[in-house]
């Protein structure tokens, strides 16, 4: 059970970086910095990882509040920072975040054109993922 769990969040991890399969980019100016580009192009895997280095690096953590696509959470990144930064998050930013990822996979379903079904079925398995580990957080520290 151990490796298959130490599988799956490997799978998880190298989806979340690298983003889901073909798909192209899906509406690049309602998602800034490379959030919105979805397929395994050179291009859009090195968009993503400016991305996360970007979200990464926002010390003032605006992101968290700001509006997504569901092309950022087919890319996996926003995601991604959200279990990366995890610790970091105030609890109000923790149950905003939990919220989000909560609301990721109605989004994904509603993209049904724009994303494929992979990159539908990945994004919410890697949402699922990220708000399970940021409502432990939340409950860990949060919780009076």
């Amino acid at each position: 059970m151990a490796v298959t769990f130490i599988a799956r969040m490997a799978a998880i991890c190298a989806f979340a970086v690298l983003g889901a399969c073909s798909g192209g980019e899906i509406n690049p100016a309602a998602s800034p910095m490379g959030l919105g580009c979805v397929d395994d192009s050179p291009h859009c895997v090195t968009e993503r990882g400016n991305a996360l280095q970007g979200l990464m690096a926002d010390k003032s953590k605006s992101w968290v509040r700001s509006p997504t696509t569901p092309a950022a959470y087919a890319s996996g990144v926003r995601l991604w920072a959200f279990k990366q930064k995890k610790r970091e998050l105030s609890c109000d930013e923790l149950s905003i975040a939990r919220r989000e990822a909560d609301g990721a996979a109605p989004t994904l379903r509603g993209a049904k054109g724009q994303l494929t079904p992979a990159q539908i079925s990945r994004g919410i398995m890697l949402a699922q993922d990220v708000s399970k580990e940021l409502g432990n957080e939340f409950g860990r520290r949060c919780r009076a």
